[in-house]
């Protein structure tokens, strides 16, 4: 049976719905098609779940810190693994069920539940039924990858099945120092597990500037999550019960045994099994070729969120679809390249991202300003209690705009939008200078840090 639509949506991500909607309203007819989970992997496997745990996580490190504050708690402080999944999966369910809702009741949009598959750039198969359209749109997303030696041979974690554990690890073994693997190492460290992570490089989040990857790392390591750097030669093995991390790092035992182990160390796209050669659509490495407006090789297929590989993040795909939904109903010529690049990290303390790192500027040689400043001389983080981290900022000498900015800190995922927004103005840093900010507040030390620049050497 073959359907035509104005418009077919492969994927209901975080762009995918919203782009439906926007479509639905100005009178196409749309079908979307998800072969799995509404939501995609934001609700199901990716920040509503991770961010919920990680308030259970703050939940009993704050407990156990009482005697700080003057509360007095009795009795050791353990947490309940399956009440906090159970409260995991309540918000997620409650995510998903509501997007559920709004796109069955989307006038003009009919959900197909099955795997896509293109038969010709304007036409896509799904099982017996297939659909036409002037216009496609792809946004299938990205799964982990687990390219790891010994892999094969033993029952690893990745960061979807890791949210259905419902015994907490003894030792937890985290391979890969970056996001996914440093927001679950101090999730299950505070949980009550033992963990430590291995990361082949020399230091965590190694895109990082280095002073932001050793505070980073300072804290973690206070909380009693063991850190191998270095591990050049990394497998894995399965030895009576337990699981065996080889790392050949220069220093310290050359292996790690632990009860389970976390693969955290890279994520490929959805793109295998779309039949996209049958559309003509070009790939590179798995990612779909998109141009500065989200167009794929073929004119009449857009490619939306992880698949294009010009962003690895919620807010990218949302802005991917705004980008696409502009060019198409408003007349707005919108691209990838006015965005700026900004993304939080959520260890506790959070690190705020935008623009450029002080790294990403000294090789730019670009004349430039600099400002830092310890969250120990930040009130708010004072009166709470948690001073770890610094902010810091970048100003182009000459423009006196903004280059970049990174809060490493309580807040910091918050505080930093407040730079981002003048950064998208192209106003000077003066502006946000000159602001009067609300105290006490993280933010209102932002217009200090701007006020003590000083060259960068």
């Amino acid at each position: 049976m073959t359907t035509r639509f104005d418009a077919i949506i492969i994927g209901a991500g975080q762009a995918g719905p919203s782009l439906a909607g926007r479509l639905t309203s100005a009178g196409w007819t749309v079908a979307v098609i998800e072969r799995k989970l509404m939501g995609g992997t934001c609700v199901n496997t990716g920040c509503t779940p991770t961010k919920t745990l990680v308030a259970s996580a703050y939940a009993a490190h704050l407990a156990r810190r009482g005697a700080d504050y003057g509360v007095k708690i009795q009795a050791p402080v353990t947490v309940d693994l399956k009440a906090a999944m159970a409260r995991k999966d309540a918000v997620v369910s409650n995510s998903r069920n509501g997007l559920e809702k709004w796109l069955a009741g989307m006038k003009g949009c009919t959900v197909f539940r099955g795997q896509a598959r293109f038969e010709s750039s304007s036409s896509v198969r799904m099982g017996d039924d297939l659909l036409t359209a002037g216009k496609v749109f792809i946004n299938v997303g990205g799964r982990a990858t687990a390219g790891i030696s010994g892999a094969d041979q033993v029952p690893y974690l990745n960061n979807r099945s890791i949210l259905e554990l419902q015994e907490l690890p003894e030792h937890l073994i985290v391979v890969g120092g970056s996001y996914v693997g440093l927001e679950f190492a101090q999730i299950f460290r505070r949980f009550g597990s033992d963990v430590t992570v291995i990361e082949k490089g020399p230091r965590l989040v190694a895109h990082e500037d280095e002073d932001t990857s050793d505070c980073i790392r300072s804290f973690l390591e206070a909380e009693g999550i063991k850190v191998r750097m270095n591990a050049e030669c990394i497998h894995l093995e399965q030895r009576n019960g337990t699981i065996t991390a080889g790392v050949n790092c220069e220093t310290g035992e050359p292996e790690v045994i632990g009860s389970h182990v976390l693969l955290a160390v890279g994520r490929r796209p959805n793109t295998d099994d779309l039949g996209l050669e049958k559309a003509g659509i070009e790939q590179r490495n798995g990612y779909i070729v998109v141009d500065d407006q989200l167009r794929t090789s073929v004119p009449s297929v857009w490619a939306l969120g992880d698949c294009n590989g010009k962003g690895a993040f919620t807010h990218t795909s949302y802005n991917d679809f705004e980008i696409v939904a502009a060019n198409l109903l408003d007349g707005d010529s919108r691209r990838v390249s006015d965005r700026i690049l900004t993304y939080a990290l959520y260890t506790d303390p959070p690190l705020g991202r935008a623009g450029l790192t002080e790294t990403e500027v000294r090789k730019s040689g670009k004349p430039a300003l600099i400002g830092k400043r310890p969250m120990t001389r930040v009130s708010r983080a004072i009166e709470k209690g948690e001073t770890q981290g610094f902010m810091k900022v970048l100003v182009d000498a000459e423009s006196k705009k903004i280059l970049g900015a990174g809060i490493l800190g309580t807040g910091g995922d918050e505080a930093i939008q407040s730079i981002l927004d003048v950064m998208y103005t192209g106003s000077p840093y003066t502006v946000i200078q000159r602001a009067m900010h609300i105290h006490p507040t993280v933010s209102e030390l932002i217009p200090t840090v701007f006020g003590e620049l000083s060259p960068l050497r």
